[in-house]
């Protein structure tokens, strides 16, 4: 059985952990070295990646990806993303981002 991994920032690290995620904590300057060792060592089928630590984690790792299907890399975004004035209503950029995933509105 294959495992999860989250790649993110410190701040984005807590909630995932919180939800029960594995999560590895980088920074900007250590993401692809972090990302390296995740593919590298084996077990994990799928790895998100915080957009604000690698926006391209496929392309930074590619060479340690050769011969590999696995770990599918997902770029996830930032909470930086989600709260920027760009996306002032976060209840709505969230919601969004559950719509373009999976198809269709949940509210709670």
């Amino acid at each position: 059985m294959y495992k999860v991994a989250v790649l993110a920032d410190s701040e984005t690290a807590t909630g995932f952990r919180l939800a029960g995620v594995e999560v590895v904590q980088a920074t900007p300057e250590t993401a692809q070295a972090a990302l390296e060792k995740l593919v590298t060592q084996g077990g994990y089928g799928l790895v998100a990646v915080d957009s604000s630590l690698l926006s391209d984690p496929a392309k930074s790792v590619e060479r340690a990806m050769r011969g590999r299907d696995l770990p599918i890399l997902l770029p996830i975004p930032s909470l930086a993303d989600a709260f920027s004035t760009e996306n002032a209503d976060a209840k709505a950029y969230m919601g969004k981002l559950v719509r373009d995933t999976i198809g269709f509105d949940i509210k709670l």
